[in-house]
């Protein structure tokens, strides 16, 4: 059987893990090992981290939303609810855009929420 030298797979393996741990306290930034479990460590944190964030950004969302169609004299769920019977088909991030942006667009908006909803009532 061949024999196998590791030398630059190796060297390279390590550096790469070295240099994603630099800045990390103590041996952690110095020590292969400990350097290899902080890295995993907190790329398991970046990952849960990118979730966190497009939930946040959708809490946010709906907030603005909220405050919005309050002005109007609507509750958030009433007004998604009236958009939804209504058949308008816009995603709550482009519906706190204009909510912040364009004051008379989202009135429009509000008012045909409120119209959905009159319809179901009668």
């Amino acid at each position: 059987m061949p024999r196998v030298k590791r030398g630059t797979k190796r060297r390279a393996k390590r550096k790469k893990i070295l240099e994603r741990a630099s800045g990390y306290f103590l041996t952690k930034s110095k020590l292969y090992r400990q350097a290899k479990e902080s890295v995993e460590r907190g790329l398991k944190f970046a990952y849960a981290g990118r979730r966190m964030k497009k939930r946040q950004y959708r809490s946010i969302w709906i907030v603005s939303i909220g405050a919005a169609a309050r002005t109007h004299g609507l509750s958030y769920s009433q007004f998604i609810n009236g958009l939804k019977r209504s058949g308008v088909e816009l995603d709550r991030k482009i519906l706190a855009d204009i909510a912040v942006k364009d004051a008379s667009g989202f009135k429009a908006l509000c008012d045909t929420s409120r119209t959905a909803l009159a319809q179901k009532t009668a």
